[in-house]
């Protein structure tokens, strides 16, 4: 048995693709281009290649991109005065401020001085409460986006069991919340939890996103499960001096027992800034007091 790939690169394309067609749609109506301001504080290298490819996938898309590079050695209080003016920009619908930060800034505090109605990432304590208790908000882009690939692969996820490899507050707890949503049984294991294969091995759909490259053995996948692999390490190649990518979980040995499985890279990565795109385009039509066409993205 060979599991299905679950291909995150088309899914994200298609989902691009509908959220260019509702952005050109949203400008006809209200007469200005929807609107993605991005913050990159210092000279990150990973960073400053995201920044540069959301700026470019956000215009592709049809939307307004605002970028705001600071230097490293900007104050918290310069960052913040920064975060408050896109609050007050009616151009802006979304704002994103890139992490890490840098140490003399504190990181909790910028997310909760962006407004929650423009926070497209969903870190906000505002949209994580809205999430917990079921009401409508923003919820992180990476498990909205692994959400809409196992429903897309499975249909209704009623009744089945899940685990969730991790409890971060960006992954692993929105993740489960969007399960229960789903009326999954969710099991949120982690670094400490006694018998981690066991639990795993119990699991219809696996979220392995844990930050430990390959941790997730073929033997600990029930047969048929769909796994979905969060993971991005950056692990020693073949060659001497190259890396290669891998995720979370064991490819190749989970591959021959799942039922589907993400491939890394091409499974959950390029979800993230589709997704990102797709919130912004929520955000300015509600800020529009415009309807958004029901389950179009």
């Amino acid at each position: 048995m060979t599991a299905q790939l679950i291909d995150g690169k088309a899914f994200a394309e298609g989902l691009r693709e509908r959220v260019a067609e509702l952005a050109a749609a949203f400008e006809a109506k209200a007469g200005r281009k929807a609107g993605l301001a991005v913050v990159l504080v210092g000279e990150d290298p990973a960073s400053q290649v995201y920044v540069r490819s959301k700026g470019k996938q956000t215009v592709a898309a049809g939307m307004a991109s605002f970028e705001h590079k600071l230097p490293a050695e900007t104050s918290e209080a310069d960052l913040l005065a920064v975060v408050e003016s896109l609050n007050a920009d009616p151009a802006v619908d979304g704002i994103l401020v890139q992490l890490p930060l840098p140490k003399h800034i504190d990181e909790q505090k910028v997310i909760a001085t962006i407004s929650p109605d423009k926070d497209v990432d969903g870190f906000h304590v505002v949209n994580a409460g809205r999430l917990a208790v079921g009401l409508p908000g923003y919820v992180p882009c990476t498990p909205l986006g692994c959400l809409m690939l196992l429903k897309d692969k499975l249909g209704d996820l009623s009744g089945l069991d899940a685990v969730v490899i991790g409890r971060s507050n960006i992954v692993g707890k929105p993740m489960a919340q969007l399960l229960i949503a789903e009326s999954c049984t969710v099991t949120v294991a982690h670094s400490r939890t006694k018998n981690l294969p066991e639990v795993v091995r119990r699991a219809d759909i696996v979220i392995a996103a844990v930050g430990r490259p390959e941790m997730v053995k073929g033997d600990w996948i029930k047969p048929g499960a769909t796994v979905i692999d969060v993971g991005i390490n950056r692990v020693p190649g073949a060659e001497e001096g190259k890396t290669r990518l891998v995720g979370d979980v064991d490819f190749a040995g989970a591959s021959a027992v799942a039922g589907a499985i993400t491939p890394v890279p091409g499974g959950v990565g390029p979800m993230t800034i589709a997704v990102l795109l797709r919130n912004t385009l929520v955000s300015a039509y509600r800020a529009s007091a415009l309807d958004l066409p029901a389950g179009a993205i």
